[in-house]
């Protein structure tokens, strides 16, 4: 049967289109579409279990986003000719999608829900991350899942001081603004990019120039769903509720949490108290009692918890470990800590700490990235990693995860604008999180630009982050600045933002209320302006600028450029000539060609000068050019029949042939009559001889003269006799012209 479609094309403004399809693929998924722009075609499809798992008391939401290779018309790399695990790019995008739908879903529904987008078709032109969040509505929107509301997410860019929709990975290059964006048509909920220190204003007004957009597309998502025909929103069986349970658990835990919670005590202190408040209240039940309701109890004791918590914070403007709305806690920093590490330094922020390593390399180090939609590298990176005694927990290590990834991420675009373009090396930047308790990515930032500074890579400015939170109860609110972990959890905002003295690097928000006004957003940014700006004094307290020389032990760095015709003569037959030298100084040295000048571009590493120096020689020996006309000093280096091999001295290694009769201006009979091994001569360069198409330097040429002296003349073939292979003189006897054909 011919399967009806149904479209919806959503105008971009500037001739570009989006076009939303449906009905044609995966029909038996609860949700699917396809969604085109460009020749860039994603498929997402959404499933969800008819019941929830008994036990289970939150939503199992599962997104997963691929790229499949065959989209660009490429195979796999490696041996495995199947796409695996998914990239760092694809994990980035699934959290990205995931962090906007989450909030959504009714809070009481707990069946397990898969949302699955795939690239089926790449454009070079269009990047598919970009159209994830559509996708992934549409899809919902499509099925009887319970979801609140059409969402949508875009990437802006400024490009010229114009912002861009879903601009072009090109594009993407020029812009000092690039973020993505998630939205509902009523209000923001979620926010990340990075920028080239860019103010709080201009940053709020590329949000509501994407939010404008994303309304436009939150609209054309529910008219396809009405052109469809809009399915019913499925039964489910929500969870219990029992008000007179909750309400008599909030009579005998509130007030103790609020007591708590002022107190201001450390993280483990009021966790062991907020514990012993919930055990008071389970004591309040019988065995039979906490088997039947134990569920509801200890759901009821957290929101007892969280409104205690809350309300001090709106009521009295104070905060679990006793500061103010805008107090950072107290920090110390320390550079240099890691005797053997390239750069090295500790920050600790309250009960949060990262230590930070910086390691040195070559080219040959660099992140290589290979997707159906990127092949490129990173010649700066960052990895974040979070072991579970950071928070005092024993639990296994399962690999990196998603949230290690996303974290590091962020850390990595923070950072890497203040790395200068003419930086020589690949660096690698790693944050071990040693305690946690709230924001540790931007513990890794402040870490991170230390260690960089320490191991002596020259930041354009030095970076700082601080990670803020806001309470609401729809008509107060409350800024905070430096959160906690529990504030964290408890709050309504996890907004992350870094930056330089002079504007914004990176940023990272999650909104989890609706209709956050642009009023609050600007408070928060500002005041985490200020926030930013005081841990920033304190780590220039500590390392003002960065060390203008890499550590002792660190690898020095020299790039040297190198016509391309000399890259074969310095590389050797099967690489033999590096693989000597490298061997002989102690260095790594790479050599790459750069395709707009096809000039070698040779990179020395070693730790070691006096090995670089031999490199840099050798290669100065290999690549030396004579100049016709010039004189130059050599010495004898062998001696054949017709000639002696000598040297340049300014180039040892590079040898040209000095012909015999190029030694004197007297007949010479044996070359050792004139020059032996070991002599310093000076010789001067002719350029390559056209007849011999040999390099040509004489001895003669730079000696007077003798009085009298008569060259004698060249030979002339045409005069010379010679004689066949069987003796006969084939001169030709001179003869008349052959006389002129009579005409006819």
């Amino acid at each position: 049967m011919i399967p009806k479609v149904f479209n919806q094309v959503i105008e971009l403004g500037d001739g570009r289109t989006i076009t939303l399809e449906t009905g044609k693929l995966a029909k038996q998924a609860d949700g699917s579409v396809v969604v085109r722009m460009g020749d860039t075609m994603l498929l997402a499809t959404v499933v969800s279990a008819r019941t929830a798992n008994p036990g289970i008391d939150f939503l199992p939401l599962t997104v997963d986003y691929r790229e499949k290779f065959a989209a660009a018309g490429r195979y796999p790399g490696g041996f495995m000719k199947r796409e695996a695990r998914p990239s760092n790019d694809e994990i980035l995008t699934m959290r990205l999608v995931d962090r906007v739908l989450r909030p959504l879903f009714p809070k009481d529904y707990h069946a397990e829900t898969q949302v699955m987008i795939q690239l089926m078709s790449h454009d070079p032109e269009v990047m598919p991350d970009a159209l994830a969040g559509l996708a992934a509505s549409t899809a919902l929107q499509l099925s009887d899942i319970p979801f609140e509301t059409p969402i949508s997410e875009v990437r802006v860019a400024r490009i010229n001081g114009e912002f861009i929709i879903n601009p072009s990975f090109d594009q993407l290059k020029e812009a000092d603004i690039d973020m993505m964006i998630g939205a509902s048509a009523d209000s923001v909920a979620m926010v990340e990019g990075e920028m080239d220190e860019v103010s709080e204003e201009e940053m709020a007004d590329a949000i509501k120039f994407a939010h404008e957009a994303i309304k436009v597309q939150c609209a054309a998502q529910v008219a396809l769903a009405e052109a469809v025909g809009k399915k019913e929103t499925r039964e489910y069986e929500g969870e219990a509720v029992d008000e007179e349970l909750e309400a008599k658990i909030k009579e005998a835990a509130y007030q103790k949490c609020y007591d708590i919670a002022k107190k201001g005590t450390s993280k483990q202190e009021r966790g062991l108290a907020f514990s012993e408040v919930k055990e008071e209240v389970l004591a309040m039940f019988t065995e039979e009692e906490i088997e039947e309701k134990g569920d509801l109890v200890s759901k009821y004791f957290s929101k007892a918890h969280k409104a205690a918590v809350r309300d001090l914070t709106l009521e009295e403007g104070l905060r679990l470990d006793g500061r103010k709305t805008t107090d950072i806690r107290p920090i110390w920093c320390e550079v240099d800590y890691l005797p053997r590490t390239h750069g090295s330094s500790i920050f600790t922020r309250g009960e949060t700490q990262a230590l930070a390593t910086v390691t040195l390399g070559t080219s040959r180090d660099a992140n290589m990235i290979d997707s159906p939609t990127v092949q490129d590298e990173e010649r700066f990176y960052l990895h974040y990693n979070f072991p579970p005694f950071s928070t005092g927990e024993a639990r296994p290590i399962r690999g990196t995860s998603r949230r290690e990834i996303g974290h590091g991420n962020l850390a990595q675009r923070a950072l890497s604008g203040m790395v200068p373009d003419d930086c020589p090396y690949t660096v690698r930047v790693v944050s071990e999180v040693l305690e946690s308790n709230g924001s540790s990515s931007m513990a890794t930032v402040c870490s991170g630009t230390m260690a960089l500074m320490d191991a002596g890579v020259q930041l354009k400015k030095p970076v700082s982050g601080i990670a803020m939170g806001l309470i609401s109860d729809g008509d107060r609110y409350a800024v905070l600045s430096d959160i906690l972990g529990d504030e964290d959890h408890l709050g309504d905002m996890d907004f992350k933002v870094t930056g330089t003295a002079d504007g914004i690097t990176a940023c990272q928000m999650d909104i989890k209320i609706k209709g956050l006004s642009y009023e609050i957003l600007v408070k928060a940014l500002k005041q985490a302006r200020d926030g930013r700006l005081h841990i920033l004094e304190k780590l220039t307290d500590t390392i003002a600028t960065p060390n203008t020389e890499v550590k002792a032990h660190a690898p020095k760095m020299v790039t040297v450029r190198i016509p391309g015709e000399y890259i074969g003569a310095v590389i050797g037959p099967g690489g033999k000539h590096i693989q000597e030298l490298q061997k002989e100084t102690e260095t790594t040295i790479v050599i790459n060609e750069d395709e707009a000048t096809e000039e070698g571009i040779v990179e020395i590493l070693g730790t070691n000068q006096e090995g670089i120096d031999k490199v840099l020689a050798r290669i100065d020996s290999i690549t030396f050019k004579p100049e016709k006309g010039s004189v130059y000093e050599t010495k004898v280096v062998k001696v054949l029949d017709f000639g002696a091999v000598v040297e340049y001295i300014e180039a040892p290694g590079n040898e040209v042939l000095l012909h015999i009769s190029e030694l004197a201006w007297e007949r010479t009979n044996n070359v050792t009559d004139v020059v032996n091994i070991g002599d310093i001569i000076d010789v001067k360069y002719f350029g390559v001889d056209p007849k011999t198409r040999k390099e040509k330097v004489s001895r003669k040429a730079l000696l007077p003269k003798p009085e009298g002296y008569v060259a004698r003349p060249p030979r002339d073939n045409k005069d010379r006799g010679s004689r066949d292979n069987r003796g006969r003189d084939n001169r030709r006897d001179d003869r008349k012209p052959r006389e002129e054909k009579k005409e006819a």
